[in-house]
């Protein structure tokens, strides 16, 4: 059944772990792009996307509905398996993708920080593991209903360990569904070149609940301190330190983009304090570097977790 599938999509089969405002934008362009779409989520989500399918409002993409397959564990091996949760909730969500069932499947995590292609690796084979970034904003406003507010979704796929035909396959599966992608040489520089722009906003955003216009404005030198600090961090790590550009970069953005880290607060979720600050802080720390307002705004956050 599932070759008959296949044969009829005629495209790599691709699994979506956590098809939430990142997993179900991309599940929902895969699939209209023509794959066979598998979402993996709880049951209840699952029902839903397999009677509702995923519906997208996107001034990018436009809106649209998207059909997928839906279920609560991988049950056969697919082209590649796209990690989308968050990092609160990875250890729980891996129990859907079980080692002995998936075979070679690629597994393409996507999430915040620096620490988890260890900890996936750990669990798979480090040939599997492709340890990517996406720059989006995308948001699951229930169930199936994905709003897209960005306009722009890229992706950098990367992989040390991995054949690089298997990530050029992948990147040219997502660059013909609508997302701009490329394979990059360094996942460690991938990672931090994501760490570096994303830590400074998401702290500074959750902890004064200001979309980013006004963070950038009123609190311009606590932002240019957390660049700074954070820049230092990741040159030590092996990254890239540019913070003028990330400042740069900052400023081009619409002013009322809000963080993932933000949004969470606001719903009173968990946050990804520790995949973030923490994982800064721990770096920092092995490399004997002070970064005292890194340091200040994760404490003052540190509460909102408990």
């Amino acid at each position: 059944m599932a070759q008959d599938t296949q044969a009829a999509h005629d495209k790599p089969t691709v699994a979506i772990l956590g098809p939430g405002g990142v997993g179900g934008l991309l599940a929902a362009l895969l699939a209209r792009s023509g794959h066979r779409v598998i979402c993996l989520a709880s049951e209840t989500t699952a029902d839903t996307l397999r009677t509702r399918g995923l519906r997208v409002r996107s001034g990018q993409f436009g809106d649209f509905t998207a059909t997928v397959e839906a279920d609560t564990e991988l049950r056969e091996p697919v082209a590649a398996c796209l990690i989308t949760v968050k990092a609160t909730s990875l250890d729980a969500a891996l129990t859907r993708i079980p080692a002995h069932t998936i075979g070679d499947t690629l597994l393409v995590p996507f999430l915040n920080g620096v620490e988890h292609p260890a900890l996936l690796r750990g669990h798979y084979h480090p040939s599997q593991v492709a340890p990517s970034t996406i720059r989006v904003e995308s948001t699951r406003v229930t169930p199936g209903e994905i709003e897209h507010g960005s306009p722009f979704a890229q992706i950098d796929l990367a992989g040390d360990a991995v054949p690089r035909a298997r990530l050029d396959s992948l990147a040219t599966a997502l660059t013909n569904a609508g997302v701009t992608t490329q394979t990059v040489d360094d996942e460690n520089a991938a990672l931090w070149t994501k760490m570096t722009f994303l830590a400074p906003i998401a702290l500074l955003t959750t902890r004064y609940g200001l979309p980013l216009g006004e963070v950038r404005s009123r609190y311009r030198e606590e932002l240019t301190a957390l660049v700074t600090e954070t820049a230092a961090v990741s040159e030590a790590c092996g990254g890239p330190s540019d913070p003028e550009g990330a400042l740069a970069r900052y400023d081009t953005f619409p002013p009322g983009n809000k963080t993932s880290m933000q949004r969470d607060a606001e719903a009173g979720r968990p946050l990804e304090l520790d995949a973030i600050g923490g994982a800064l802080l721990r770096a920092a720390a092995r490399h004997g570097i002070e970064v005292p307002t890194v340091t200040r705004l994760v404490a003052d956050l540190t509460p909102a977790t408990a």
